[in-house]
């Protein structure tokens, strides 16, 4: 089968499994490893989608939405009526949606899980729906990303063995639902969930089921819902392990800096995250030197960039004295500014990243940029 989303190995780094590659989709190459900026209902929150375009010095040039939130706002049929999300959304890079399984998933009792699907009731008007793998996949291919998501069930942290087991077969079952369902292959393509929470034979048994489907991306689920830092990074390095070589491997869910480079060490290719557009509205900011509460008083009078060494647009035109002042009165452009650095920040880390691997000193720059930016 011909696939409309494909992987290209350009290089992989001689003392770890960092590796730098292309993703080529119907809407344009994307140059790995890569931070994807996270648009939830057809928008990166405070943020145009010329300026997302524009971040680094490279753009960004995929994002993320997501499905369930726009099924039940503004409704996938509407998104199909304007042409597809890059029509409605004026986006003209790649589009990757989850399945809405992970939000589903985090709605608790709101919802019911059989095998049939996910039960569930809006946490807009209480209303009651049904997603089922099937249901999932109509609704992105009416939504018309690039790279869409099987619909799986994410197991909590911490789950009993016997849990996570059944709800890796499940996922299983699942994903053949969807690949079934799916029949838009020459302009979409279908991305498998591994699951198995922290059990690392588990994870080795859910790559197998998942990769004898033979597809042409596969995303590392269960991961960053709780556990320690530490085990998360000890199970990926298992989990990139299990999966084929000659396809991208995305990391679901997890932007955080020190992620970025622990999961790329260990041959992650995609990531996302609604962290860094999350805590710029909070007033905190990513910087060569650590992160900065904006709110703090020390700031008030304070003339200098947010990041000296950071050439975006905010750096090179504003205070963190006039960044305080939007924030603590509440100005829109406070979350506006602070969202397209932070963005800025990650998209430009992922570029220095991949140049790393390419001059085959990625280890040499992750020791100097957390040598610069402290504690985590």
């Amino acid at each position: 089968m011909k696939h409309a989303v494909t992987f290209t190995l350009i290089k992989t780094d001689s003392r770890t499994a960092a590796r730098r590659g292309c993703v080529h989709t119907p809407h344009g190459d994307i140059q790995t490893p890569v931070f994807m900026p996270v648009g939830t209902q057809a928008t990166v929150k405070a943020m145009k989608p010329e300026t997302v375009a524009g971040l680094g010095h490279e753009g960004a040039r995929i994002l993320l939405s997501n499905t369930y939130h726009l099924y039940l706002r503004p409704g996938h049929e509407l998104v199909k009526k304007a042409g597809g999300l890059h029509k409605f959304m004026n986006w003209n890079g790649a589009i990757l949606t989850d399945s809405g399984g992970f939000q589903v998933f985090s709605l608790g009792k709101l919802r019911k899980i059989s095998e049939e699907g996910v039960r569930f009731q809006s946490y807009i008007d209480g209303s009651r729906h049904m997603f089922t793998p099937e249901k999932s996949i109509e609704v992105q291919q009416a939504l018309g990303a690039d790279i869409i998501m099987a619909f799986d069930e994410c197991a909590p942290y911490p789950s009993e063995r016997k849990y996570v087991e059944q709800s890796l077969e499940l996922t299983t079952r699942w994903l053949a639902r969807c690949k079934a369902r799916h029949d838009n292959t020459e302009k979409q393509s279908l991305f498998g969930i591994m699951q198995g929470g922290t059990f690392k034979d588990l994870r080795r048994r859910s790559a197998e089921q998942i990769t004898e489907m033979d597809l042409p991306g596969y995303g590392i689920g269960g991961l960053s819902v709780g556990e320690p830092k530490e085990l998360m990074y000890d199970v990926l390095g298992d989990c990139t392990q299990y999966l084929p070589k000659d396809r991208p491997r995305y990391l679901m869910g997890v932007g955080s800096p020190d992620c970025l480079f622990e999961g790329v060490e260990r041959g992650v290719d995609m990531f996302d995250c609604v962290l860094p557009t999350r805590v710029a509205r909070n007033g905190q900011a990513f910087t060569s030197h650590g992160k900065v509460n904006i709110k703090n008083a020390q700031y008030f009078d304070d003339m200098t960039p947010l990041d000296p060494e950071c050439d975006c647009y905010v750096c090179r035109n504003y205070s963190r004295a006039y960044l305080r002042s939007l924030f603590v009165n509440r100005e829109i452009l406070s979350a506006m500014l602070l969202s397209e650095h932070n963005l800025h920040f990650l998209v430009r880390t992922m570029e220095n990243i991949r140049k790393a691997i390419d001059e085959d000193r990625f280890t040499e720059y992750k020791r100097e940029f957390f040598e610069k930016y402290g504690e985590f």
